[in-house]
């Protein structure tokens, strides 16, 4: 089950694991970015530039603008600038070098080669990057990285438990190393399930055996999401985990629809609570694969502000709280207590080591 190849690319960064609202001052740039600042703004101002997702992609982009906003005050103010495509990330970033921030926060996989090259060409200007570290960690830059093949797991396991057609599914935006790590870790959760139950719930749109799969090509593009999740639904799959931002509201869009024409679907949201990040939805949500980007980047900002930023790689576990499972919300009542303690015992083993995970750290 475990390639070397591909538990390498999960360690190494060459191919490593690889988004609210408020009153922000306005940065211009590459994208549409945050309006006017409060009146008295401090001169410590963190600045963030988001990935191609947008300010609201109600995943990492806004996960990380919220660990911003939940930093300010006590002379810290945030603003943004966003990317409609990766030809941005390198100008934005320059816009903000001439801007004095105190922080420039980056977000996404993508934008690793363009942050370490401005941050080695800037070494006292200090960074936090999303998503993202270093094989040779920067001193400047605080890189934030989250091992979700851990929570992954417990939601494939979760998956497999609440599943009646015995056929889940799992897709995403783009093949990134940020992206199948969660699909490595929902497949696996899988496959533990039934080979501790006997069963054999299968898994449409990704094999972590051959790392192939379907993805939709981007994060934006909700139409894909809903075919793609339709396509999966009509293969039987009851449950399906988008890997996507944006484009898992196209997929819970598919699953409302089948709903509404009497079939029993759900789905797991990814990065966020997805009751919080689209309500509208939370019924069909049994629960959200997360991973705690609003406190990591709070506490990178803070510690920029405050002097006791030290740059480095971050991961984020399940034993720290980086990753984990949301409240199951409307399905509170529907997890049977069985699965629940089944689903503690798994968090147990995996943070103890005795079950195996695809990658056994991300650096």
């Amino acid at each position: 089950m475990r390639q070397s190849v591909r538990a390498a690319a999960a360690i190494s960064v060459l191919a490593l694991l690889a988004a609210g609202c408020g009153t922000k001052s306005a940065a211009g740039g590459g994208g549409s970015s945050s309006p006017s600042p409060k009146s008295g703004a401090s001169a410590f101002t963190a600045c963030m530039v988001t990935d191609t997702g947008g300010i609201d992609d109600r995943s990492f982009n806004a996960s990380s603008w919220q660990g911003v906003q939940q930093a300010e005050g006590n002379g810290i103010t945030g603003k943004y600038l966003q990317s409609t495509s990766p030809s941005d990330y390198t100008p934005n970033i320059n816009q903000f070098l001439g801007q004095k921030c105190g922080i420039i926060v980056t977000v996404g996989f993508l934008m690793g080669d363009a942050t370490q090259t401005a941050a080695k060409g800037h070494p006292s200007q200090k960074f936090a990057i999303v998503d993202f570290t270093y094989p040779k960690p920067l001193k400047n830059v605080d890189a934030l990285l989250f091992n979700t093949v851990q929570d992954g797991f417990l939601g494939g396991y979760l998956a497999a438990g609440m599943s009646k057609t015995h056929k889940v599914a799992t897709f995403g935006g783009q093949k990134l190393p940020t992206v199948t790590i969660y699909m490595d870790g929902f497949w696996d959760g899988v496959q533990y399930y039934n080979a501790k139950h006997h069963t054999n719930v299968k898994v449409l749109g990704w094999n972590e055996k051959t790392q192939n799969g379907n993805f939709t090509g981007d994060f934006t593009n909700q139409s894909k999401g809903q075919q793609l999740t339709q396509t999966f639904i009509s293969e039987g799959a009851d449950i399906v985990f988008p890997v996507a931002g944006n484009v898992g509201l196209g997929a819970a869009k598919a699953v409302q629809q089948a709903d509404q024409s009497g079939q029993n679907v759900n789905m797991l949201w990814v990065d966020t609570d997805g009751c919080v990040s689209a309500p509208q939805y939370c019924k069909y949500f049994i629960s959200s694969v997360t991973k705690g980007i609003q406190t990591a980047v709070k506490t990178a900002v803070t510690a920029a502000h405050n002097g006791s930023f030290k740059g480095g790689n971050y991961v984020g576990t399940l034993t720290n709280g980086g990753v984990g499972l949301a409240p199951f919300h409307d399905f509170a009542s529907k997890v049977p207590a069985s699965l629940k303690a089944e689903l503690n015992q798994v968090k147990t083993g995996i943070e103890n080591g005795s079950i195996k995970t695809a990658t056994k750290s991300p650096v």
